[in-house]
């Protein structure tokens, strides 16, 4: 009997799929129960995970290759938010009967090549059976300067509120995949649905963040929301400009049709940018370093003391319906 033979049917899966993604020494080739990293002297090790399953982050017929990717990318981008490097990741998959082999073969691709673009390589993991939809639970691990880990526990009044990329696209991208019909472009179409598919995580603007962020965290479940739990734990208030928050092109195309898709752009979540607060004197420092990194930035607004988050729109405050998205 060859050695091939004598594998299971699960140890075959890891071999042929997940094994050329363990690329560091610590995973073992993936033969071991577990692995191993070393953190470099003078560095703090940074733990996150996050999971999406089929029908809830992705939709059944998306290609695997995007369902790897962004179960990676949702993941960075907390790293991104905290000012942490990518050092690698553990990935638990729950597969129903009828992922089969081609599909396998799509997530694995998928992992790898983002793996290699995030120099974030694969140190293990689990696969089960699941009578449910696809489930894939990544547990990522990254790292700082010993005590540079930047927390949502640090804006202070004065404090400049600033955001990354565009807000929106991904909520207005699930509308749309939901059947909405706004006549836009098909670029503008493509955008917003492909910025609900594939996250685009700001781990380039991680070194600004930990140089010049006060307080930090990705925004993930809506703008709205996400700014009301940094404020909770910081203790203070936030006073927003909606007019300043960051729109694309065919976001604000999308509310221009139905301006009641502003409050979705604002609360929808699935954005996976970076919000942070910025002291005043740092401020201008965290755009040019944001511009070397090439990553856009907005100054949305203003920390103040107080409590909640505040958004006003020609000097009108807002009310929300719901402030973010819950699973709960």
């Amino acid at each position: 009997m060859s050695e091939d033979d004598k594998l299971s049917a699960e140890d075959r899966l890891i071999a042929d799929y997940f094994k050329p993604v363990a690329t560091h020494p610590g995973a073992l080739g993936l033969t071991d129960d577990a692995a191993f990293l070393t953190p470099a002297p003078g560095t703090d090790v940074v733990l996150k995970t996050d999971a999406i399953i089929g029908g809830v982050h992705y939709f059944a017929e998306d290609d695997a290759r995007d369902v790897a990717r962004k179960a990676l990318r949702v993941n960075l981008s907390d790293l991104a938010a905290k000012g942490a490097t990518p050092l690698g990741f553990l990935v638990s998959l729950a597969l129903p009967e009828d992922a089969g082999a081609d599909w396998l073969a799509r997530f694995a691709l998928g992992l790898r090549e983002d793996a290699a673009a995030f120099a974030c390589p694969l140190f293990g993991g689990d696969t089960v059976r699941t009578p449910g939809p696809v489930m894939v639970s990544v547990a990522m691990f990254g790292s700082v300067p010993t005590g540079a880990m930047v927390r949502r526990a640090g804006a202070r009044p004065g404090h400049r509120i600033f955001v990354s990329g565009s807000i929106g696209d991904a909520a207005l991208g699930l509308v749309l995949r939901r059947g909405a019909i706004w006549n836009l472009t098909s670029a503008q179409r493509g955008h917003l649905i492909a910025r609900y598919l594939l996250p685009q995580p700001r781990n380039a603007l991680a070194d600004a963040v930990r140089a010049c962020a006060s307080a930090a965290m990705d925004v993930s479940d809506g703008l709205v929301g996400d700014l009301a739990k940094l404020c909770r734990v910081s203790g203070v208030a936030a006073k927003i400009d909606v007019a300043a928050v960051p729109l694309s092109e065919a976001g604000r195309a999308a509310i221009a049709v139905d301006p009641a898709l502003r409050e979705t752009a604002l609360t929808g979540g699935d954005d996976f940018e970076v919000l942070c607060t910025v002291p005043e004197p740092m401020a201008e420092a965290f755009r040019s370093a944001a511009q070397a990194a090439r990553v856009p930035v907005a100054d949305i607004g203003v920390i103040e003391a107080g409590e909640g988050a505040h958004f006003f729109d020609a000097g009108r405050e807002l009310t929300f319906k719901r402030l973010s998205f819950s699973h709960f």
